[in-house]
């Protein structure tokens, strides 16, 4: 079946996405779509700092779904090595003089308080608060055995993000919700 390719495009467009991916995400799959970015955000001439902003965003979101995404698949690979990697979506688009980048994975039901809260509070602070939360948690330990970064990922997005981070979760089964997350970059706003 040929799909008809037009809509797919009339969507994208009236939406102002510039990017978008779903399917697996493995760490060298990550260097592509990154690769892509950069190339977007140098093409349309976004200011260095912007877009120092715009592409951190993207790198945090994505590691977040490569890491913690509860959706994995095993590959074989052309060597016949078996690997797992997680499945995610992306989405990154621009209005006026803003980008947002969504992301979209499952999430084991268990973490969905933990990160509910966590973007909870993280939305309470403002940017001097969470550069303070950011040396803290440099310079501190991670309590949490599920995570790999103790939290920094989210609070580089908060950080850079000029919104309060949007997100929801929405039940998939007794075991997985599906985690969204929404983040905007101003253009010109300096963290």
């Amino acid at each position: 079946m040929v799909l008809d390719m037009s809509k797919y495009i009339s969507l994208v467009k009236s939406l102002n996405i510039n990017i978008i991916y779903s399917g697996p995400l493995w760490e060298d799959g990550i260097k592509g779509i990154a690769e892509i970015v950069k190339a977007h955000l140098d093409h349309n001439q976004i200011p260095g700092s912007s877009a120092k902003s715009i592409f951190s965003v993207f790198v945090e979101q994505v590691t977040n779904m490569l890491m913690y995404s509860a959706d994995k698949k095993s590959y074989t690979r052309q060597d016949s090595e078996s690997v797992e990697v997680s499945e995610g979506m992306m989405v990154m688009g621009h209005r006026e003089n803003m980008f947002f980048i969504q992301t979209r994975n499952a999430i084991k039901n268990e973490n969905v308080k933990r990160i509910k809260d966590r973007l909870d509070h993280l939305n309470t602070l403002d940017k001097q608060q969470l550069r303070q939360l950011h040396k803290e948690v440099m310079q501190g330990e991670n309590d949490n055995p599920e995570s790999k970064g103790a939290g920094l990922g989210l609070i580089e997005i908060a950080r850079r993000a000029t919104e309060p981070i949007g997100y929801t979760f929405e039940p998939v089964n007794d075991n997985l919700s599906s985690f969204t997350m929404y983040v905007v970059i101003e253009q010109g706003v300096s963290k």
